[in-house]
């Protein structure tokens, strides 16, 4: 694919942040998600409106892309997101298997505007005991038994 691909997705991922703020839909975010040339999945940030704080524009076109393929896995797609990921949305893009991430502002030009998720990279860095949000393991024992079950099974399907 061209630049000028590159960019015409882009700039529709750009459009859906601009859109979401004219709107009063919540933060100024936008995703695409294309394979092979064709746009599959598209959306502004929904935290706001949907009352949930995993529904980031990635996050968002990542669920509407996977529904659209029927598909977990989104190996052979791109995503186009007018920010940098989150570290949660960094996440659901390595899980989901896309192939490439295409973004426009970076992580400080979101924390210059309040969006700052400098803290929860640095809890990821200190140990859990240190963390500010308390951590504590309870009933390992017990829960072992499903994972025992999982990789015993013969029926499962990997992901």
């Amino acid at each position: 694919m061209n630049t000028e691909h590159h960019d015409k997705f882009m700039r529709m991922a750009i459009a859906l942040s601009e859109q979401n703020v004219a709107q009063g839909l919540g933060g100024p975010f936008g995703a695409v998600i294309v394979k092979d040339g064709e746009v599959i999945a598209a959306s502004g940030n929904k935290v706001v409106p949907s009352n949930d704080p995993t529904a980031h524009a990635e996050v968002s076109t990542i669920r509407l892309a996977c529904q659209k393929l029927g598909t977990f896995s989104l190996e052979g797609c791109v995503i186009y997101t007018s920010c940098e990921p989150c570290p949660m949305c960094l996440g659901a893009i390595y899980w989901a298997r896309l192939d490439k991430i295409y973004y426009a502002n970076t992580k400080s030009d979101a924390a210059e505007i309040g969006f700052d998720d400098q803290f929860i990279y640095e809890e990821l860095d200190r140990p859990m005991t240190e963390r500010k949000l308390p951590v504590v393991q309870l009933l390992r024992d017990e829960a072992l038994g499903a994972f025992k079950t999982w990789a015993d099974s013969t029926s499962k399907t990997h992901y």
